[in-house]
């Protein structure tokens, strides 16, 4: 973890102008293509959500702007951001939030967020719950076009929430809505774009 000085970080003017704004938060719906994921998570028997859970992350962590935070006043760059995922077991209509890193390879990754999701007891295990996450959710339910979060209003929050719909065919692909919502102070839409340009070549890049 890197401490940033304000003093000379490119970013300052930015940050303090939308310091200044009462709510800096917004959020983005934008399509992501999801064909060749779902055809992989199909052929390798892995979790869909697990999967692309994996490659957000990813895709967060390569843009420095989504790893910043603000800890005691001072701003800081985490190494990385910790996915947690909204879950639900089988059968059961309350959902429960698993939290856990990054490690491994896609498909490990898969089967252990599964394995800890299974074996959870509880609704939130609050040890692991720090500023250096990333929020989960999903509606496999119907095609996502629009999401807000709750939230205590902190301005120095920059976790990232990111929700995802069902996936659904067009023209011989699948595609979904993914919505994120994030803080102006350190997220514009330039870093957006970064974001989803990561995600869908790792997306594509996936060897059936």
């Amino acid at each position: 973890m890197q401490k940033i000085d304000l003093a000379v970080w490119p970013r300052a003017e930015l940050f303090q102008f939308f310091s200044a704004v009462s709510q800096p938060f917004y959020s983005v719906t934008f399509r992501v293509d999801v064909t060749n994921l779902h055809a992989y998570a199909r052929a390798h028997g892995v979790s869909f959500y697990y999967a692309l859970g994996y490659l957000v992350t990813d895709a967060v962590n390569a843009v420095e702007n989504f790893r910043y935070t603000i800890r005691s006043g001072e701003v800081w760059l985490l190494d990385e951001r910790v996915p947690s995922f909204t879950d639900l077991k089988p059968g059961s209509q309350q959902f429960h939030i698993v939290t856990l890193p990054k490690e491994g390879d896609l498909d490990s990754f898969c089967r252990t967020t599964r394995a800890k999701s299974e074996a959870q007891q509880t609704f939130l295990d609050q040890s692991g719950e720090l500023d250096d996450l990333i929020y989960f959710s999903c509606t496999p339910w119907f095609d996502l076009t629009g999401c807000t979060n709750e939230r205590d209003f902190d301005k120095d929050d920059n976790i990232p929430r990111i929700t995802w719909g069902k996936y659904v065919p067009a023209d011989g692909r699948e595609t979904l809505g993914m919505c994120l919502e994030v803080n102006h102070r350190f997220v514009d839409g330039w870093h957006l774009g970064q974001f989803y340009q990561h995600l869908q070549q790792a997306i594509d890049a996936l060897k059936i």
